[in-house]
């Protein structure tokens, strides 16, 4: 049986992407070979890998001086490879949360870093009205935050070139590329199973790189010219883009992507702010749509463990807090169904109802 899956990522993937995935690992394009086997530089391959960027850019509407990339290493190695190559002095760089708190660390390493950070009331909430100094390299942004549950719904606007982490709510709305000189972030969240990183780059802003050596795989030039295949790429893993792309067109693209989320987002938040017994410690207006994270009020703490065994019983997984916070987390990403967030509050509202 085919349980609720509110994984943070690895992600539930959608039943297209799962089945014509496990149909390629038996034998990819009637050739006789597993797409395991199959070079990444035959034709049969490299029409995978063009069609993946084609429905990257149309499904996301990504403009035409724009290059799209599917690399190693997760949004982690991107933490390095943004500074090494786009810092000259100076960045600024919004901290959210873990992930940005760790690109601030690796950018720490290039040169000065301005920050502006909502660690003061745990995460919990995104800083508004701040300024950007004006001899900034580039501003940095993290759009949704995993583990603690906030999210930017806008696409902002800076006079320094904007780089965005999308890591894990690309796909989940429009968005307006022409705002942001680069956006990456790993694929295991929205887009497919873990291994594969994308990054979407406007080429006019590879002339901003630093005038120091810099090895050819931390370079973008590098993976643009080779076409993502300067080394071997994550055959499998862009197979499954690729699949995941194709099911999110049927559904109807950003704009019922957008509409779903909303409608997840909805019924989580209605049944935690209608409980006596959970609640968002998140800002209201902040509040992530892809990772819904709650907690029990204070007098009902020590029975998370019986909650989480409680839900899994019922075929609800993945519902852990991370590690670092605790409570629980829903992650709600595209292929979640309205029938895993109604088993989910089912769940909710029974477990309440047996303890509050």
């Amino acid at each position: 049986m085919r349980k609720h899956i509110f994984n943070a990522g690895p992600c539930k993937l959608s039943d297209r992407t799962l089945e014509n995935t496990s149909k390629a690992i038996l034998e990819f394009n009637n050739s006789g070979q597993s797409i395991f086997e199959v070079s990444h530089r035959g034709k049969d391959f490299q029409a995978v890998m063009d069609n993946t960027v084609e429905l990257m850019k149309e499904v996301l509407n990504i403009p035409e001086n724009y290059s799209v990339l599917f690399l190693g290493g997760g949004a982690s190695l991107q933490f390095c490879m943004i500074p090494y190559n786009f810092m000259k002095k100076k960045a600024f760089y919004l901290d959210t949360g873990t992930w940005s708190t760790k690109a601030i660390a690796e950018a720490k390493l290039w040169g000065e870093t301005v920050v502006v950070s909502s660690k003061d009331k745990g995460f919990t909430y995104i800083p508004k009205d701040f300024k950007v100094p004006s001899d900034v390299d580039y501003v940095h942004i993290t759009t949704n935050n995993t583990i603690r549950g906030t999210e930017i719904f806008e696409d902002w606007s800076f006079d320094a070139p904007l780089i965005a982490d999308m890591s894990s709510d690309i796909l989940s709305r429009p968005v307006d590329f022409s705002k942001y000189v680069m956006v990456y972030g790993g694929a295991q969240k929205n887009m497919g199973p873990a291994g594969a990183t994308f990054v979407i780059i406007n080429n006019d802003y590879l002339s901003k790189v630093v005038d120091r050596p810099i090895p050819a795989m931390l370079k973008y030039s590098t993976h643009i010219d080779g076409g993502s295949m300067y080394n071997t790429p994550p055959v499998i893993n862009i197979f499954a883009i690729r699949e995941t792309l194709l099911w999110v067109k049927e559904m109807g693209g950003m704009v019922a992507m957008n509409k779903l989320a909303d409608e997840r987002a909805k019924m989580m938040y209605d049944t935690i702010d209608a409980s006596k017994m959970f609640k968002s410690p998140v800002v209201k207006e902040d509040r992530s749509r892809m990772n819904i994270v709650f907690v029990f009020e204070d007098k009902y703490k020590e029975l998370e463990a019986e909650f989480i065994a409680f839900a899994g019983s019922k075929n609800c997984v993945g519902l852990k807090g991370h590690r670092s916070v605790g409570g629980f987390r829903a992650s709600t990403y595209n292929a979640c169904t309205m029938d895993d967030v109604k088993a989910l509050v089912s769940v909710m509202k029974e477990f309440e109802e047996k303890h509050a």
